[in-house]
């Protein structure tokens, strides 16, 4: 910024956003002081570097504002973690890949863990099946974003929303404000 510059010539934007083209770094200078404004190095690994002519505070406060509006607009997305047992019965896998759909519908990611005890370490294809099953029956609204694998005496496997799923949640988040807006104009013309 300003005299810290230290290449002999550099490739100079005016306040307007214009090129103006390649000039000595003490014109480049003089101009932004007869503007009252900096010359901020903006490319310095270019050859030459790119210099432009701006209000450096200005210029900083719009830079945080920008960061502060992306950090809003992120998405924070949790992760839920299913247990299950390689010996688990019908109702209870069903309850389950019920309550992973709605997770997944709802935008989170999941953990689905099946713990093994004692001698069912010796049949890990069993609960490897059961994952299986997991998947295929998530398949439309989840896809696979880390493959079944031991951890200690479980084998995890990370499921995460597709993008199929994530328009199905804007859709059903649109319907339910537009099915508030008419409850609320009903009560208002009554």
């Amino acid at each position: 910024m300003n005299s810290e510059i230290r290449a002999a010539e550099v490739l100079l934007i005016d306040d307007q956003g214009n090129k103006v083209g390649i000039i000595p770094t003490s014109e480049a200078l003089s101009m932004s002081e007869e503007r009252d404004l900096d010359l901020v190095e903006v490319a310095p690994l270019a050859n030459p570097p790119v210099c432009r002519i701006l209000d450096y505070g200005k210029y900083r406060f719009q830079q945080q504002k920008r960061d502060k509006d992306a950090r809003k607009k992120q998405k924070n997305q949790t992760v839920k973690e299913i247990k299950m047992r390689p010996k688990i019965d019908q109702h209870d896998y069903d309850f389950k890949v019920k309550a992973i759909k709605g997770f997944l519908s709802d935008g989170h990611r999941v953990k689905v863990s099946i713990f093994f005890r004692g001698r069912e370490m010796a049949f890990l294809d069993r609960g490897r099946e059961v994952l299986n099953k997991v998947r295929n029956d998530v398949d439309p609204i989840g896809k696979i974003e880390m493959e079944p694998r031991m951890e200690g005496s479980y084998m995890r496997m990370m499921v995460c929303p597709s993008a199929a799923a994530q328009t199905q949640k804007a859709e059903k988040t649109k319907e339910t404000a537009e099915t508030v807006r008419r409850k609320n104009d009903t009560e208002k013309t009554a």
